[in-house]
Order: C-alpha cells, then sequence, then structure tokens
C-alpha cells in the first residue's frame, strides 16, 4: 500500500501537524484533501501559506460541531484514508475553557464516526491521540508521595514501579481535561471499529516541536523568549514548571509515525509514537541559549540557595536501562535530587557571556502537571519507525524560526 493517487482527508489541515503531515501526503504523490473553519482560520491557514501548498490542497468548508457538514466533505472527498488531527490540543487552555474542549475533542470526534457510518464508507482513520492519556505515571516512591499529597488518590494503582518507558498497556490516570476529552476519543474510534467495522486505528504521540509550533506550546514559549532576550528586547525569561521531563520529538518524525502506522497498523489497535528519551523543560532553555552562543556554565535559585554546576554536562548513565541523550540537570530533576519551585521564585544560569533571569511565573506551575514522561516505541518500531532527529536539532530549528521572525519585525 501506498499513498500515490490516494484521496485523503486531513481534518485541521491548517494546524501545526496537518500542514506538516499535508506537505509529505503531497510529496508522496497523495491527493489531499482538508477540513477548514474560515471564521477560525481565515480563507488561507497560515502554516499552509508559509509551506507553499494552498495552491495544492484542496479545502473543503467544515465543522467537528456540524455532522451534517461533515457528511458533505465525505462526499467531496470521497477518502481512502482520513487523519483525525482536529483538536482543542492546548492542556492550558483546556483548563480555562474545559467545555469548550470537549465539545471540539469529544463530540467533534463522535460527529465525525457517525459522518462515515451514515455514508456507509470504511476509510482507514486514524486518531490522533496523546501521551498525555497515561497522565501520572510512577517512577519512584518519592514522585507517588508528592502526587498523593496533591491528588489524594492514585488509581489505579501501580502494579509495578517504575512504570517507564511508557507502553500503550500503561494506566491511564489523565491530568487535564485535555487529556480526559481524549480518553474519550481514542475508546469511540476502537468502539466503532469493535462495533461497525470502521477500520480506525489510535496514535498516541508524545511531544511534537519545530518550526512553527503554536505559542502557547512551552516549547516556543522557551525559545521565542531566549531568542528576544538575545537580542536586547528582554531582561529576562519567564517559565512555568521547569521540572516537567517529557519526550520531545521533531514533527516530522511523528508525522513519518502517523503515515506508517495508517499504512502498516492493525484497526482497533493503539501505538504510541515518541522518540524514546526523556528531557526536561530547563535542558530545553539550557539546549536553546546554548543555539544563540550562550553557554551555559552555572545555575542557582533567587531564593533557598540551590545550586548546579555544568548543567548541560552530558549523563551517560542508562536510565531504567534506557540509553539516550540527557544532560546531568535530566538527571538530577528525574531522580528527585533537585526540584524547582514557586517559592525559589526563579534561577539564574550562569554563561560564558552573561547571566540570564529566569522568572516562575506562578499561573503556569499546575498541582497536576505530570513530572516525567518516556515513550516506549517499540510496537511502531516493529512497523518499521525510526528517530531521524535529536533533541538539539529540534531547539536548534525552532530558535532559527523565531531568529528569523525577529528579523522581520526590526
Amino acid at each position: 500500500m501506498n499513498y500515490k493517487d490516494k484521496r485523503v482527508l486531513i481534518s485541521g489541515i491548517g494546524g501545526f501537524v496537518g500542514s506538516y503531515l499535508a506537505q509529505m501526503l503531497l510529496k508522496k504523490g497523495a491527493i489531499v484533501f482538508g477540513t477548514r473553519k474560515t471564521e477560525l482560520e481565515g480563507k488561507k491557514p497560515k502554516n499552509l501559506v508559509d509551506k507553499k501548498i494552498i495552491d495544492k490542497v484542496k479545502l473543503i468548508e467544515a465543522d467537528l460541531l456540524d455532522k451534517d457538514s461533515l457528511i458533505n466533505t465525505l462526499r467531496i472527498s470521497k477518502p481512502d484514508f482520513i487523519f483525525h488531527l482536529a483538536a482543542q490540543s492546548s492542556v492550558h487552555k483546556s483548563f480555562l475553557n474545559p467545555d469548550v474542549t470537549f465539545e471540539i475533542n469529544v463530540k467533534g470526534t463522535g460527529n465525525l464516526l457517525e459522518a462515515v457510518k451514515a455514508e456507509d464508507i470504511k476509510p482507514r482513520i486514524l486518531f490522533a491521540g496523546t501521551s498525555d492519556e497515561y497522565g501520572f505515571v510512577a517512577v519512584n516512591e518519592k514522585q507517588i508521595e508528592k502526587y498523593v499529597k496533591w491528588n489524594k488518590k492514585l488509581s489505579p494503582a501501580p502494579e509495578h514501579i517504575p512504570e517507564t518507558p511508557i507502553s500503550e498497556t500503561n494506566p491511564l490516570r489523565p491530568m487535564s481535561p485535555y487529556a480526559i476529552s481524549k480518553i474519550v476519543g481514542d475508546k469511540m474510534m476502537r468502539d466503532y471499529y469493535n462495533t461497525f467495522g470502521i477500520p480506525a486505528i489510535v496514535a498516541r504521540a508524545f511531544n511534537h516541536e519545530g518550526a512553527g509550533r503554536g505559542l502557547d506550546f512551552v516549547t516556543s514559549i522557551i525559545t521565542k523568549q531566549v531568542v528576544e532576550f538575545k537580542s536586547g528586547k528582554i531582561d529576562y525569561i519567564e517559565i512555568g514548571n521547569i521540572n516537567a521531563l517529557r519526550d520531545w520529538s521533531h514533527v516530522k518524525d511523528i508525522v513519518k509515525g502517523y503515515l506508517l502506522i495508517l499504512k502498516k497498523g492493525k484497526p482497533g489497535e493503539i501505538y504510541n509514537i515518541g522518540s524514546g528519551r526523556t528531557n526536561s523543560v530547563l535542558t530545553y532553555i539550557l539546549l536553546a541559549l546554548k543555539c544563540v552562543k550562550l553557554f551555559p556554565k552555572k545555575l542557582y535559585t533567587i531564593k533557598n540557595s540551590k545550586v548546579v554546576d555544568n548543567p548541560l554536562e552530558e549523563d551517560k548513565k542508562l536510565f531504567e536501562g534506557f540509553d539516550f541523550y540527557k544532560t546531568r540537570i535530566d538527571k538530577l530533576l528525574a531522580e528527585n535530587i533537585v526540584e524547582f519551585e514557586i517559592e525559589d521564585e526563579g534561577i539564574i544560569v550562569e554563561t560564558d557571556k552573561q547571566d540570564v533571569k529566569i522568572i516562575f511565573n506562578k499561573n503556569r506551575f499546575r498541582p497536576s502537571d505530570i513530572p516525567l514522561v518516556i515513550c516506549d516505541n517499540r510496537k511502531i518500531r516493529k512497523l518499521g519507525f525510526k528517530v531521524n532527529y535529536s533533541l538539539e536539532d529540534i531547539v536548534k530549528e525552532q530558535v532559527k524560526y523565531f531568529i528569523k521572525i525577529n528579523k522581520k519585525h526590526r
């Protein structure tokens, strides 16, 4: 099976991931259709314009909350494949507007499935799930104690510790309205396969970044501010929880995973897509500083006298039996040897040229923040999945993107 001359429908084509997916499908010779909601995206979605593919895809006016418009979309596109990416995908926004998140992510997904059922067609469908569905992952007793302090009860209880890396069979402990909404959509997709034979497959993608990532996402918040700090536009960087460790992938690796899953995956199954490494938000900041020629030597908290020398020094020891690039600060955070708290107010990073002040934004610290995420990608690797981009590759690309934007606005 290949994508040449296949009719492909992408819900959310104008989004960050959708535009990369459309670009890749066009290169493979697919006929690409996408849903658009003009009142939100305009007549020409920016991401499609930026990638110079706006005139190569066929856009259809549709609303996930209007089943009739989705039926019309299916009649126009006659898809062999559907990639269901459209969603309210910001965790932060889901806390502010949970009702909107559930409307789009749950009702919208149900409407799409009902439209497919009503048309009596059987296109292979990929549902873009998320690693956020797993929520809290037990790594050690200290992390569990902290979780119980905030959330009262750990349910379901761990069968073993650590629960890393995160496989498709890990327990689901969602920690945001966004995560809960995605679990419902995920289960609906598999239920419609089991009940009606609609060949739907779930892809749970871990964090994916790259040029053009939305400004609501932490990696863009970081890299944009680092570029502005370097250019003298701002005097300090403001951020939320720098302790969180995430499995960061390049969006192009994730998109290749999507294509692979829909091509070779089994309907009704779940496939994780991720890099198989975990690095902290703080490491992301330090690597971004390194990309603008500010080389971190040492960091210390504004209050409470916490100090870490050589935070970017590579730690070559295995993490829970896994070998991947990680820094000294990643190891200290993962093992709960160091933790940065709101009461610390922020940190000062000493570099070879100047000190960089990083202030903690209290509103960005959430009690329900997931402490550590690392993907077990063995199942998708059996389909032929490979990771092509390093963490530093991803950070460099985002920094270059904001340098280019910064120059335009001078």
